[in-house]
């Protein structure tokens, strides 16, 4: 899957599972994510300076390992990441502009950000203040168990979607939204973080088209894996799952119809042009 690189491993070692938050550690990662997706909590509000999960001390950035994971999930995650930036880097040459491609960390717990203090609990997101994409590898359990979308593919969506941020950082597209969120209400800030995460989904599709013709890699079942992943993350399927009802006007990331649609359409066109949700 062409080039690897761009990995950041701060879990200790190089690899392994390190220490789960104790008690109910992956029930307190459901919780936090229910209120991630149901309530937009942006993950720049969420982090707080020296707070961590559990009492386990993470490993410093200076003391990352940069070389490919020693762990068969480490380096899962590091392949698939190093195949979305290589797509994104042909599409953009293709189209005459430069991309700069994103990093991955992988770390145990919490970790320090260019956005703040990150913690697991807050589920695999992108920091647009230093470019990375951020993954507790502990959250592919919870999207097995808890959220019930297993499979590789699965777990390959949730990292090209987060890449899918980082697209829309180097296009400027983020900071857009972001400028113009300032001035709308809280709604109409909520629509439009919708429709910037559903471009991100519609990106995943574009990356997994675009891959799969250049390595046929692509097996039977697992677009249906991607599907169950955008389903289970869907708005409208974490508020029923957390308080019985769906309220849309609080969706900011999209109902599980509106992420399927759009994973499809990146999917079946290969297309980036395809992916304005904005219009």
């Amino acid at each position: 899957m062409g080039r690897r690189g761009g990995v950041e491993d701060r879990r200790g070692g190089g690899g392994g599972m390190g220490p789960v938050a104790g008690g109910g550690g992956v029930v307190l990662v459901v919780v936090a994510l229910i209120g991630y997706f149901v309530f937009g909590i942006d993950p720049q509000q969420i982090m707080s300076a020296g707070s961590q999960i559990g009492g386990s001390q993470p490993v410093a950035e200076s003391q990352a390992s940069t070389g490919t994971p020693s762990d068969e999930e480490g380096q899962f995650a590091d392949v698939i990441h190093t195949s979305a930036n290589d797509t994104w880097a042909e599409l953009f040459k293709s189209g005459g502009e430069r991309y700069r491609p994103s990093t991955i960390v992988l770390y145990n717990q919490g970790t320090q950000t260019g956005c703040g203090y990150g913690e697991a609990a807050m589920g695999p997101f992108y920091c647009p203040g230093d470019e990375k994409v951020y993954i507790d590898l502990n959250f592919f359990r919870t999207l097995d168990g808890q959220l019930g979308a297993p499979g590789d593919f699965a777990k390959a969506y949730v990292i090209a979607h987060e890449v899918g941020h980082h697209v829309q950082k180097v296009l400027g597209t983020s900071d857009k939204v972001a400028r113009e969120e300032q001035r709308l209400s809280k709604t109409g800030a909520n629509a439009l973080s919708v429709k910037l995460e559903l471009q991100a989904d519609c990106y995943a599709g574009v990356w997994a088209k675009q891959s799969n013709a250049k390595n046929n890699w692509i097996e039977a079942g697992d677009i249906d894996e991607a599907l169950g992943a955008a389903t289970a993350v869907g708005d409208d399927t974490l508020q029923e799952r957390a308080q019985g009802r769906v309220v849309p006007d609080s969706f900011t990331h999209g109902s599980s119809a509106q992420r399927t649609h759009w994973f499809k359409a990146g999917f079946a066109s290969g297309d980036p042009n395809s992916c304005d949700t904005f219009s």
